[in-house]
């Protein structure tokens, strides 16, 4: 009998340090998915101002060359097509107003031949409004609405929140069971030292579970953290290929062209410079989340919905930029070269695409007279060469 009261009250103990454990477990997981979606929220409003930001700078240089024709309406609709966050933009002028969507009468609806966004409570409106200086336009002005959750890191969010909750309800869950069982025919002290043996088994492989958990979450700790590198702002050169390899996807599905930009800075004495010029791509190039860190002084630049040849105008643009940008005595010491390979109607894996940019990108490092060389694929000896292979 004394046996039996010893073991009755650890485990009584055991129970209430286990229950006191759980509450942690749940307060822990509301917070942290509260936390991280509100985190996530405030970076997507940051990502739809640049987005935007980009935008009304290709409005403003589009218009001045021809406001509201057919080529700058069809550069305005890809723009918008290739951003993360914006679901639509309104364009209006004293000619009337036209606007661009992502999906056709999601974000805007039409009052008297007149363009309204709708009101919905996820969408982001502020801070997405801006007057276009034409010269010949007096009174054009720019607007955007965008979503403000990115749903995809949302879902992941209130996945992981929930595995949270389900190892306490686990953990609640064996402890009642334990304590019922051991509850029972509390007069016969070899009826009670027999549940714990029996309820030994369920309890281990919860625990292996926990180790295996904190054991993953050391590892992941220990390499990129976050979307975007704190030395540069920009994405990590670790989340290249998987994000390469998701728009080559999508790209072959829906038969657009995409180009890999891979640049170098080869003479880079001051880590401030190369930080600079990492910021001055990440407001050239539309969409941030498709910019990386390349190796210690070099970015790599996804363009989707790009064929070579535009590809290459806007990297002789960025060169440009960055020339501009830095003092003269600096610009020597960038040594900036650029090399781009695109998938030009290929069915061609990520690594394939990384290989021919790189190769593009020595030969701009190794030849004098130009910075910028492009790796161009002939299409019909590739579709001969990969024939062969089959």
């Amino acid at each position: 009998m004394g046996t039996k009261n010893k073991k009755s009250g650890n485990l009584s103990t055991g129970g209430s340090v286990i229950a006191a454990l759980c509450i942690v477990v749940y307060l822990f997981a509301l917070v942290q998915g509260a936390v991280r979606i509100y985190l996530n929220m405030d970076e997507r409003k940051f990502t739809a101002e640049q987005e935007f930001s980009n935008i009304a700078d290709l409005a403003l240089s589009a218009g001045s060359q021809g406001f509201m024709d057919d080529k700058f309406n069809n550069a305005i609709q890809n723009a918008l097509s290739s951003t993360k966050s914006l679901e639509a933009l309104i364009i209006t002028s004293p000619y009337g107003g036209n606007a661009f969507e992502k999906k056709q009468g999601y974000a805007v609806s039409w009052v008297n031949n007149s363009p309204r966004f709708k009101n919905k409570f996820y969408f982001l409106h502020e801070n997405l409004y801006r007057p276009l200086a034409l010269t010949d336009v007096r009174n054009a002005n720019i607007k955007a609405v965008a979503s403000a959750f990115d749903y995809s890191e949302s879902i992941k969010i209130m996945k992981e929140t929930l595995l949270l909750i389900l190892i306490g309800f686990a953990l609640s869950f064996f402890t009642l069971l334990l304590q019922t069982l051991m509850g029972k025919n509390k007069s016969e002290t070899v009826y009670v030292q027999t549940p714990p043996m029996q309820a030994s088994p369920p309890l281990q492989p919860e625990k292996s579970v926990s180790v295996k958990n904190a054991e993953e979450i050391i590892t992941v700790s220990g390499g990129p953290n976050g979307l975007y590198s704190p030395r540069t702002g920009l994405g990590w050169d670790e989340y290249l290929k998987e994000r390469l390899n998701s728009e080559l996807h999508r790209c072959s599905s829906t038969e657009n062209d995409l180009t890999l930009v891979l640049m170098e800075f080869t003479d880079v004495i001051e880590e401030r410079i190369f930080i600079q010029a990492a910021k001055e791509a990440s407001s050239f190039f539309a969409s941030k989340d498709l910019i990386f860190e390349h190796g210690e002084f070099g970015i790599a630049v996804i363009l989707p919905s790009s064929n070579l040849e535009d590809s290459i105008d806007k990297s002789e643009k960025f060169y440009q930029r960055v020339m501009k940008r830095f003092p003269n005595s600096y610009i020597k010491a960038c040594g900036l070269c650029i090399g781009l390979s695109s998938r030009s109607g290929r069915l061609l894996n990520t690594d394939r695409l990384i290989l021919e940019a790189s190769e593009a990108l020595k030969k701009a490092k190794s030849d004098s007279k130009t910075k910028i060389i492009a790796f161009k694929s002939d299409l019909e000896k590739y579709r001969a060469f990969i024939a062969s292979q089959n």
